[in-house]
């Protein structure tokens, strides 16, 4: 359970800091522009593609409890094969909501637009999504994942 805890800890503190060092350098001012997909500065209010914005404050709450109940099941489950990608999560999901106190919003910066136009993200949100693909195929092919 120690091992577990620790290996948690350490995969979100690292997302943590990469994606906070990451933001750090478009809120200085940092921008770049393609023909397919610009790194600009986006404050998105809300979840993605803006949804629940109106939630205002209580949104930051809300994910800080989500964010909490999904270490407690996945420290209840004990199983290790989920804390490796729980921990990615929980430190994507802690680094969006970091922002919310910090800046107001989540810092968005890179914008797809080749073809058609998709919501501005960042790398917490690439990563949410890698940890939740990686948890589904755990689910799905039980023989991958042992207590």
């Amino acid at each position: 359970m120690l091992k577990s805890s620790i290996l948690l800890i350490l995969a979100a503190l690292g997302v943590f800091i990469v994606d906070q060092n990451i933001k750090w350098i478009f809120v200085e001012g940092f921008r770049y522009y393609t023909e397919c997909i610009d790194l600009i500065l986006v404050y998105n209010r809300g979840v993605a593609f803006s949804m629940f914005a109106f939630l205002e404050e209580g949104l930051k709450w809300i994910q800080i409890a989500l964010l909490v109940g999904v270490i407690g099941y996945t420290l209840w489950l004990k199983k290790n094969c989920y804390i490796l990608p729980v921990g990615i999560m929980v430190g994507a999901g802690f680094s969006n909501v970091y922002d919310r106190f910090i800046h107001g919003g989540v810092v968005d910066y890179v914008y797809w637009h080749c073809g058609f136009n998709f919501a501005v993200f960042n790398l917490a949100d690439v990563m949410i999504d890698v940890a939740v693909i990686w948890l589904l195929i755990l689910n799905f092919r039980p023989q991958s994942c042992k207590s």
